[in-house]
């Protein structure tokens, strides 16, 4: 894939996973898009862990993969840097 495919499945990624996970977070467009890409990684290296495949193109295996791991950021970075109570 080229810089371009993985921007774009970067932000889609990163769009759904802003909306299955809704909530106040600071960054906008350009943060959904590396929110996106670093969770097309992950997501790319938990799909090979689990013998899901990975991400190599532009289909919806990939896009659910990259969804899956653009979640798992989110939660992550939330949990790290969101308010303290």
């Amino acid at each position: 894939m080229g810089i371009l495919s993985w921007i774009i499945l970067g932000f889609i990624a990163g769009t759904i996973a802003r909306i299955l996970h809704p909530g106040r977070d600071r960054g906008g467009c350009l943060l959904t898009i590396l929110l996106g890409i670093g969770g097309a990684l992950v997501g790319g290296y938990i799909g090979t862990m689990l013998g899901w495949g990975r991400v190599s193109g532009f289909d919806l295996r990939s896009l659910a993969l990259a969804v899956l791991g653009a979640l798992v950021l989110l939660i992550a970075f939330r949990v790290l840097f969101g308010k303290r109570r």
